[in-house]
C-alpha cells in the first residue's frame, strides 16, 4: 500500500497524528487516544501503518504472555513530498482532504468529549478568513506561518505543556 493510501484514511491519519512529536506509544495508549475507535480497528490500522514502514516498532515487552510493542513514527514515511503532490488528481486531493477533515472532526469531537474539555480556557478556536494577496503576498504570509509554527514543532512533551493540534488549511475560493 502507497503512503498516500496509508495516509488517506481517517483513523490512520489520527494514529499519526497521535504519534508526531517523538511520541512512543502502545496499541493499547493509541486506543485509549482514540476512544471513538474499537481496539480491532486500531489494531487493525497500526498493523496497515506499520507493514507500510510508516510506523516502527521501538521497543517489545511481555505483558502477561502476550508481547506488547511500542510503536514510533518514522516522520520520512508519514508525509507526501512535493514530487507525489505535484501528481495527485483532483480526487485524490478530494480523497486526501476529506480523509484529513474527518480526522480532524473526530479529534476534535474526542477532545470535546473529555470531562475536562474546556473550550474558552483551553483557547480553542476555529475561525475562517478571507484574504486577497497576491502570489509574492500569498508566499509571504506562508513562509510567515512557517517560521512562527516550526520552532514549536521542536518542543517536547513537558510539565505545564499541553498538546495542541493545528490544522492550517489554505486554498483559493471565488473572485
Amino acid at each position: 500500500m502507497d503512503v498516500l493510501t496509508l495516509l488517506g484514511h481517517p483513523v490512520r491519519l489520527r494514529i499519526v497524528h497521535a504519534l508526531r512529536g517523538d511520541r512512543m506509544l502502545t496499541t493499547a495508549q493509541l486506543g485509549a487516544l482514540l476512544p471513538d475507535v474499537s481496539k480491532a480497528t486500531v489494531y487493525r490500522h497500526v498493523d496497515l501503518l506499520a507493514g507500510g514502514g510508516v510506523l516502527e516498532v521501538a521497543g517489545e515487552q511481555r505483558v502477561r504472555g502476550a508481547v506488547e510493542r511500542t510503536y514510533r513514527l518514522r516522520k520520512e514515511r508519514a508525509s507526501i513530498d512535493q514530487t507525489a503532490i505535484a501528481r495527485l488528481t483532483p480526487d485524490d486531493h478530494r480523497r486526501g482532504f476529506a480523509a484529513a477533515t474527518a480526522a480532524l472532526v473526530a479529534e476534535f469531537d474526542a477532545y470535546l468529549s473529555r470531562d475536562e474539555a474546556d473550550p474558552v480556557e483551553d483557547l480553542v478556536g476555529y475561525r475562517q478568513h478571507a484574504v486577497w494577496l497576491d502570489r509574492d503576498e500569498l508566499l509571504a504570509m506562508i513562509d510567515g506561518m512557517r517560521q512562527a509554527i516550526a520552532p514549536a514543532l521542536a518542543n517536547a512533551p513537558a510539565p505545564g505543556r499541553t498538546r495542541y493540534l493545528l490544522s492550517p488549511i489554505l486554498f483559493p475560493s471565488e473572485d
